[in-house]
């Protein structure tokens, strides 16, 4: 059985992790990185059928007994247990997140097949889609500002940084 996050993890603004065993703790992040979120979160809400949800930070991705990752929002199908991987995991880049999401959990998103993974940074209003093959993660798209991405998956959206974070 696949080990869940104990329900008595402190509400303290922390994002609790566990990687092969090991307590991942990232702390209380900027207004810009929870304005981010939120602007994604709306964005993709408007256009997401009613078959999948939108989540941020509420879930987890458990795909190991030692592994439970939460990415700052999912989409995944409704009813979902954390167990597979969501069709999306994105993570908002901030000072002290940067390195983690860009390295760590890309490699671990990767490795746990998780089909798209986008990397939003509200410092350079920039968006960055990544998208699994059989080789791994491939750049869909790399977009600036007011640059402007039509993607299918998870479903049918139009991305445009300027506009998630304005």
């Amino acid at each position: 059985m696949i080990s869940q996050q104990p329900a008595e993890t402190p509400r303290d603004g922390r994002r609790y992790e566990i990687v092969a065993g090991r307590l991942l703790t990232t702390g209380a992040q900027p207004p810009a990185h929870h304005a981010a979120v939120m602007g994604l979160m709306v964005h993709l809400k408007t256009s997401c059928p009613p078959d999948l949800m939108v989540a941020v930070g509420s879930l987890a991705f458990r795909p190991t007994p030692t592994t439970t990752l939460r990415p700052d929002l999912i989409v995944c199908p409704r009813g979902y247990t954390g167990v597979h991987p969501p069709l999306l995991a994105v993570e908002v880049l901030s000072p002290s997140t940067r390195t983690t999401d860009v390295v760590l959990k890309r490699a671990l998103y990767e490795t746990h097949h998780i089909p798209s993974y986008w990397l939003l940074d509200p410092t350079h209003q920039e968006l960055t889609i990544l998208t699994l093959t059989p080789t791994g993660y491939t750049c869909q798209s790399v977009l600036q500002s007011e640059e402007t991405f039509h993607t299918t998956h998870p479903f049918p959206i139009t991305l445009t940084p300027s506009q998630l974070l304005g």
